[in-house]
């Protein structure tokens, strides 16, 4: 028996490999200011932004359908939808003809129309990029196996911030969280590709 751990995923034979942007749909979710300039921003959202960016344009030249999540929060509060921290970030601002769900929890199919904007498209197969990997990204990814999605996530084309330890003491740093949210993912829920992959 070897002692290199598998995913649930490897052990049943799936393939590592993500979906081509001609047979499926690009989610980005919560690419949005709060996370640049505003009070949750995020130490790693300028390489993953840019990551997006080309991502997005690569899809945009495949006809790939693509659909902008938004998180609308409380007038005063973080993505205060009276202010610019709302608003989606230039570098992935959506183009006409894309679809903005907006939402108010971190799971992007709850108290949306998400489900039906993505079955309008015909396609089966997710690729998911954006904020936060451990929360909306995370929660939006797990909840679409539910609903019978294949989802790919964007490896580089994510990010998230420090958080205390549960247990006390120490800080989680965000890189241990993004990689550790990312391990989570990949054991059941999604291929797990950097963004030169799409």
């Amino acid at each position: 028996m070897s002692d290199t751990p598998k995913t649930l995923l490897q052990m049943a034979g799936v393939p590592n490999t993500p979906p081509a942007l001609g047979e499926a749909v690009l989610l980005l979710i919560d690419a949005q200011n709060e996370y640049v300039s505003g009070a949750l921003a995020l130490p790693g959202v300028a390489p993953a932004a840019d990551v997006l960016a080309s991502v997005l344009a690569k899809a945009r030249a495949a006809g790939t359908p693509v659909v902008h999540v938004r998180h609308k929060g409380n007038p005063g509060g973080a993505f205060d939808p009276e202010t610019d921290r709302f608003d989606i970030i230039d570098a992935v601002e959506p183009h006409a003809g894309e679809e903005i769900v907006d939402k108010k929890l971190p799971n992007s199919f709850a108290g949306t129309n998400l489900q039906a904007v993505l079955e309008a498209t015909g396609r089966k197969k997710l690729i998911i990029g954006g904020f936060m990997t451990h929360m909306c990204v995370s929660s939006t990814t797990r909840a679409a196996l539910d609903l019978g999605w294949s989802s790919a996530v964007i490896s580089d084309g994510c990010a998230t911030r420090n958080l205390p330890s549960p247990t006390g003491g120490k800080v989680v740093d965000a890189d241990m969280l993004h990689e550790v949210s990312l391990a989570g993912l990949s054991d059941r829920f999604a291929i797990i590709a950097p963004g030169s992959a799409f």
